[in-house]
């Protein structure tokens, strides 16, 4: 373990970023909330080919921060959206084993937050891809999320979810460069909180058993998965405050 430490701090001084400033949300920001894949088959020990099979603290703190967000957004009437990775066993998601698919229950919300499901503040959208703004594409050429921050004139989008390093950076990155061109108005700042976030864990002796799979250390890519949104333009913060003035 110490060399793991070791390397890890070596590759953070290599690739060092500083958050930006704590994220103080109040009735004047316009915010909105965007969770990514917080459901059984990323987040629930056992539920599935991609969930942790043992109790993961990062997950779990995801899980809990990610929680105690949506509650505060939904007892202040804030609109929250919330992307579910949802597959068909005859559409598989290459380089990936078979995950999240319908019917399994890996689909679903974690316990947690299930009661999402039926707060009037929330949007769900089912998401068949790793990028959710893509996902958001529909047939007639609407995009499902720059149509929620559109109605909700936000401003400023704040992500939480999994996994870092996949999901959580391409619907940053995607949005951000939506944003460039004007396709996501009057959106200006996507924010990610780093707590809030979490990605898995694959050792490199157990990804040498599985054929065509890479090691993913955990730590290491949940950096780098931070560091890579921020160079596009996102910001990251350590800290989500709230104006006690808009307590509920």
């Amino acid at each position: 373990m110490g060399s793991e430490t070791r390397v890890l701090d070596a590759l953070r001084s290599e690739i060092p970023f500083d958050a930006d400033a704590d994220l103080l949300l109040t009735g004047e920001v316009h915010a909105g909330l965007v969770l990514v894949d917080l459901v059984n088959g990323f987040c629930t020990v056992g539920a599935g080919n991609l969930a942790p099979c043992e109790p993961n603290k990062q997950i779990d703190r995801m899980v809990e921060e990610s929680t105690k967000l949506a509650k505060a957004f939904c007892a202040r009437q804030w609109p929250v959206f919330a992307f579910l990775d949802t597959h068909y066993p005859d559409k598989p998601e290459p380089p990936y084993p078979p995950h999240c698919i319908v019917g399994t229950g890996e689909e679903n919300l974690v316990p947690a937050l299930e009661w999402l499901e039926n707060d009037p503040n929330v949007t769900i959208k089912r998401k068949g891809c790793i990028d959710g703004f893509i996902c958001s594409m529909e047939k007639d050429g609407s995009n499902a999320f720059a149509d929620w921050v559109k109605k909700f004139e936000i401003k400023t989008v704040l992500v939480v979810g999994i996994c870092t390093d996949i999901c959580v950076r391409d619907f940053a990155c995607s949005t951000l460069s939506a944003r460039n061109i004007g396709r996501v108005p009057p959106l200006k700042d996507v924010v990610i909180y780093s707590d809030g976030c979490a990605t898995y864990d694959l050792p490199v002796h157990v990804a040498r058993s599985i054929k065509g799979a890479l090691s993913h250390p955990q730590e290491l890519l949940h950096h780098i998965g931070l560091y890579m949104a921020k160079g596009r333009g996102a910001k990251i913060v350590n800290s989500v405050l709230f104006d006690s003035e808009n307590e509920p």
